[in-house]
């Protein structure tokens, strides 16, 4: 989990973007809260120096949980996707963006066609 964080090449299970999502959330939240609350000077600049890292990391994992769905990187501008992402499972086996990220399907018990072969 969280390897190769700032590339979006690749997939990630809904776990992983769950957990950014979640991260990024609390962080700037928690930040703008205690800036508000005890009135920081420089409140503004720290802010936008920590919200823009974090934001190109949300963006990049995004990147990679559409991939897991197959789709490209840019499905997360539609208006609640990010929901859809969080919940919805992925794709099973590999697509062209990887192998499946739980190893489901993923080469071993896969026939030409793309079904799964029946274990007996």
């Amino acid at each position: 989990m969280f390897k190769n964080i700032l590339s979006s090449e690749g997939r990630i299970r809904r776990t992983e973007y769950g957990l950014t999502y979640l991260g990024y959330t609390i962080i700037v939240n928690g930040f703008v809260f205690v800036s508000g609350f005890y009135g920081f000077e420089y409140a503004d600049y720290v802010q936008i120096a920590i919200i823009i890292p974090l934001f190109y990391i949300l963006i990049v994992q995004g990147a990679k949980r559409c991939h897991d769905r197959g789709n490209s990187g840019w499905y997360q501008l539609i208006p609640f996707y990010q929901l859809w992402m969080i919940f919805a499972d992925s794709d099973y086996g590999p697509n062209e963006y990887g192998d499946n990220p739980k190893g489901l399907g993923n080469h071993e018990d896969i026939d030409q066609i793309g079904k799964p072969i029946e274990n007996e």
